[in-house]
């Protein structure tokens, strides 16, 4: 046992050497755990019943629904918290100040949620109009992976619109390590949007995507350049209504703009922008 001490010194020695450690005693972060446990619930509130093993009826609905949004309050207000102690004390506000603040975060978060069910309802009659597989609206609540990815970026894209930091993010990487769609909090998406079958869609943060749009597997849009000056311009490309892109695109740029109602085949590669009604395709030499 006393070679394992030697050992707990050596590991404890190297939390004051490189960090990467969250306490609670001190200015700590959001807690990954949790903040999955308030989107799980806020899921559950935005699709009752269909992702949950909960008996739910017309007669409990009222005081479950009740439960879970005083449950969102409490924990996620604690998580914001924790996210945005540093800028929040920065601006010299005291500690029950930052409280308030990020509750009315939250609150709005939850004053939001009629939003939310009403844009995944347009994702999900986009997913069953584009999709022949699809059999019913249901069917896609319960099982399709691009429904979930955008509603959990709706989510996310909120709260990161209201200048919480780290939490959308956690929130986007959780659904992404699920369904295989990377979508950065930060990237705006219209409704009626259909991702199908979704793994390996990369959606970076400037993007912009209007309604009706549809995305297929493996399509990526993202930026020409990557050099951290680039951090606060707009690097992600445009997508305008009723544009689709066929799996394996890749559409690169900031001032690239695919115009409405284009259908951009598979397998291109495009860093400059198409008029609306454009058919771009991939021919091989």
């Amino acid at each position: 046992m006393s070679n394992l001490d030697e050992r707990i010194e050596k590991v404890l020695s190297s939390y004051d050497t490189y960090g990467g450690i969250n306490l609670t005693d001190t200015l700590n972060f959001p807690n990954r755990q949790s903040v999955v446990g308030v989107l799980a619930d806020i899921e559950n509130v935005i699709f009752p019943g269909f992702r949950e093993d909960t008996s739910l009826d017309s007669d409990t609905m009222r005081f479950i629904t009740g439960e879970r949004l005083h449950r969102i309050v409490r924990n996620l207000t604690g998580e914001v918290l924790k996210a945005i102690k540093h800028i929040c004390q920065a601006s010299n506000r005291d500690g029950s100040g930052c409280y308030k603040y990020s509750e009315q975060i939250v609150l709005a978060l939850i004053d939001e949620i009629p939003e939310f069910r009403r844009l995944s309802c347009t994702d999900a009659k986009a997913a069953l109009d584009g999709d022949p597989a699809a059999r019913s609206v249901e069917e896609i609540i319960l099982s399709y992976p691009g429904l979930e990815a955008l509603l959990v970026h709706r989510i996310a894209y909120f709260l990161y619109s209201k200048g919480v930091p780290i939490i959308p993010r956690m929130m986007s990487e959780h659904v992404h390590g699920k369904t295989g769609i990377d979508i950065h909090p930060g990237a705006k998406i219209g409704e009626e949007c259909f991702i199908d079958h979704g793994t390996g869609v990369v959606i970076g943060e400037t993007a912009v995507i209007g309604r009706q749009v549809k995305i297929y597997q493996g399509v990526t849009l993202g930026a020409l350049s990557v050099k951290k000056t680039m951090a606060d311009k707009k690097r992600h490309p445009t997508i305008e209504d009723n544009v689709t892109i066929y799996a394996g695109s890749t559409i690169l740029g900031g001032e690239t703009v695919i115009g409405a109602g284009s259908v951009i085949g598979g397998n291109t590669w495009i860093v400059e922008s198409v008029p609306p009604g454009s058919k771009i395709y991939n021919k091989p030499a």
